[in-house]
């Protein structure tokens, strides 16, 4: 990715950026030319910032005689000359103690992972885990009167769910009885949406033998799980790190509606797409994303996988883009690995 670059404006542009992601402050020609192991002077140095913010590389912020990355420079740098290093064996074994679950549930778990994350990062962390699309054992129907039902959705695992949906009128008792029995002799090692697929082909052929008020229930009863999912679990922590010294309002703005953006249902989906997309850890900067327009915004994301490489959530780290990537990489990697094997 630096092979636009000669070695010199290489060296520069890394040598700006790492000095970014530590202070944050923009720099100028005399500083660079001291950090720089190559004797450069400040002349030179001046130059060569010159050429690489005609690039689009570097901008100088407001009056300011020094240079900031652009996210187009920062994308250069993290794909082609960020170095990160390994976590040591106490590192790992720190890590991987703090997410022991004895005692304590999944989803506190899955708590523990992402304030770890976000303390360790100093940025907002997330931690999704979609909902388990395991076998179902049993659903029923319940009358609930007024032309209403709860459905009773119970897992192999016997996790319950329940889900209340309007029922045709002058519909009898038996007719929900008649739904359930013909759900629950289809049932066998079936995930939800093979059911639901079982059931599409039968009434497409019309060999439902139900009759016409039983199909609706049917038909009904599994619907409601069919917009919406059944649903994840979504664990944010740290949000006040990214609100630590934002004066604008217009940016304290961005980061509201940020957070409110990952509380929705198609945020939980985006997120997954984004780790399926992904053999390890991925970086995002800016809208690269595709999650949040936001500028000045850095987000990193790792695939939660289990034995058998299946998708079984995702982790990540949201701050600014002067995140501290080679730290923040390792850990998060071997974090989803961890979260991967738990979630199975």
């Amino acid at each position: 990715m630096t092979g636009s670059l000669n070695t010199r404006s290489a060296t520069i542009l890394r040598e700006l950026v790492e000095h970014y992601l530590q202070t944050g402050d923009p720099v100028g020609s005399r500083t660079l030319a001291h950090r720089l192991p190559m004797g450069l002077s400040p002349a030179t140095v001046r130059n060569v910032m010159s050429d690489l913010t005609e690039a689009g590389l570097l901008f100088s912020p407001h009056t300011s005689a020094g240079r900031l990355p652009t996210e187009k420079g920062l994308r250069l740098f993290v794909d082609g000359m960020l170095q990160f290093g390994s976590l040591s064996e106490d590192e790992r074994e720190a890590i991987s103690r703090s997410l022991e679950a004895r005692g304590r549930s999944l989803e506190g778990t899955l708590a523990e992972a992402s304030t770890m994350l976000s303390g360790l990062s100093q940025a907002a962390s997330l931690v999704l885990a979609p909902k388990s699309e395991g076998t179902i054992k049993h659903i029923e129907f319940v009358g609930l009167g007024g032309n209403r039902a709860l459905v009773v959705l119970v897992g192999a695992d016997g996790q319950v769910e329940n889900r209340v949906i309007e029922t045709p009128v002058g519909m009898l008792s038996s007719t929900l009885n008649e739904a359930a029995n013909y759900l629950n002799a289809r049932l066998t090692g079936r995930t939800l949406p093979e059911l639901r697929t079982r059931v599409d082909e039968e009434m497409a052929a019309d060999q439902t033998h139900l009759d016409q008020l039983a199909t609706e229930v049917v038909a009904s009863g599994l619907a409601t799980w069919s917009d919406e999912g059944r649903g994840g679990t979504l664990i944010i922590r740290g949000q006040g790190n990214l609100l630590t010294d934002v004066t604008e309002i217009e940016r304290l703005s961005t980061i509201q509606m940020l957070f409110e953006r990952l509380e929705k249902q198609d945020a939980m989906l985006r997120l997954l797409e984004l780790a399926e997309n992904s053999d390890g850890v991925r970086i995002f900067i800016g809208a690269e994303s595709g999650l949040f327009g936001v500028s000045g915004m850095s987000m990193v994301v790792a695939p939660a996988r289990n034995e058998s490489n299946r998708i079984v959530g995702a982790l990540g780290v949201i701050g600014p883009t002067r995140l501290n990537y080679g730290r923040i990489i390792p850990v998060l990697d071997y974090t989803a690995r961890i979260i991967g094997q738990m979630l199975g």
